[in-house]
């Protein structure tokens, strides 16, 4: 469900000393219901109590790195075209109209408002089945993280096998074929993929970063900070386990581990760093495939190279060839330009033997091969 809000009336009058445009946002909460707000970044940033330059890392007018950073009360996102600001309670995602930004906000939608089925009671177990049970376990900024790492690494994987769909019959065409129209083809094709991977690695970058450090990760845990403040009694499900012995089972599970995950050592980062690594492994892999794709284009490039250099050889040969031809021929020319010539010689006197056994000479040996 969508509802289409105004700005706080408060925020407007406090923020009111700059005029700010205005910005698209989608609001997800615990239930999967969907608001839309248009507001600037000032409420945005009282919203969700962060910092402006937090806010600025979300500006698709700049160019910055993909991130995942942790602030006190909430999670920034910036992964390509998913730019949100994930909380304990809710998801604020930017620009929910664009083209690769609704699918996100379905599998949010899809995928959020599962804990507050646990919660309501016997009338949702028929809307809860024994996979989505499983997702309680993590908490609600975990399975909103989730959803866009999945979102991001589906994407780019996508890219990468559209890539590969078209690159590798255009280099094979090649090698068949140097033409101008195939080595433009695959100019463009090798410009394509020195972005993708760029962008690839960006994202892996930021992955790695994250896991490489305790600490940062260790801010992601939203409700463990939520919680120290104001405790959850984790009872809110043990009222109706007896309905369904088999989804009772797995929600009791599920519940408990997430309490455990909530009041659990503040140290504690290890499904966090589970998660991370699973999506880590997946960009990894599709980096790996596009640095299979560029040996494959350099190594093309290398046999390409190598048959120009042999028609090179065989242009060079040939040049010479003709050369050395040029030069017997100059040696004719030069013995009839010798025997042509009207000065007079006293050893031409009584010596016309001489023209003969110089013609002889010169006829044998122009039957003689050149080489």
């Amino acid at each position: 469900m969508t509802h289409v809000v105004p700005a706080d009336p408060q925020v407007l009058v406090t923020v009111k000393k700059k005029a700010q445009p205005s910005r698209s946002w989608a609001v997800l909460d615990s239930n999967g219901e969907t608001t839309l707000l248009d507001v600037d970044k000032y409420a945005i940033m009282h919203r969700v109590n962060i910092h402006a330059r937090d806010l600025r890392i979300l500006d698709p007018l700049l160019s910055y790195p993909s991130t995942i950073l942790g602030r006190d009360g909430a999670i920034v996102l910036n992964l390509e075209h998913i730019k949100a600001i994930i909380t304990a309670e809710e998801v604020l995602l930017r620009d929910p109209s664009g083209e690769y930004v609704v699918p996100v906000v379905q599998e949010l939608q899809r995928h959020l408002p599962v804990v507050n089925a646990i919660n309501q009671g016997p009338e949702a177990i028929g809307q809860i089945d024994v996979e989505a049970a499983d997702e309680c376990v993590s908490p609600f900024e975990f399975r909103a993280l989730e959803v866009a790492l999945e979102s991001i690494c589906s994407f780019l994987a996508a890219r990468t096998l559209e890539l590969e769909t078209a690159a590798y019959p255009a280099l094979d065409e090649l090698t068949s074929l140097i033409s101008s129209r195939n080595l433009d083809r695959v100019r463009k094709l090798k410009s394509a993929m020195t972005r993708l991977t760029a962008r690839v690695q960006k994202v892996r970058d930021a992955l790695e970063q994250l896991l490489d450090d305790d600490d940062d990760m260790a801010d992601l845990y939203l409700s463990r900070k939520l919680a120290a403040s104001s405790p959850v009694s984790g009872s809110g499900a043990a009222n109706w386990y007896a309905v369904s012995p088999t989804i009772g089972s797995k929600i009791s599970k599920a519940s408990r581990g997430s309490i455990a995950t909530i009041h659990g050592d503040e140290n504690d980062v290890e499904e966090l760093e589970m998660l991370l690594e699973a999506y880590f492994m997946q960009i990894d892999g599709t980096l790996n495939k596009l640095t299979t794709l560029r040996e494959y284009i350099d190594d093309t490039e290398d046999y390409i190279n190598i048959q120009l250099d042999n028609h090179r050889n065989q242009l060079i040969q040939l040049e010479l060839f003709l050369s050395s031809g040029s030069v017997c021929l100059s040696l004719y020319s030069l013995v009839a330009a010798i025997f042509g010539m009207n000065i007079p010689f006293t050893w031409n006197d009584n010596h016309g033997y001489v023209f003969k056994w110089v013609g002889n000479v010169l006829v044998k040996v122009s039957w003689k091969p050149l080489f």
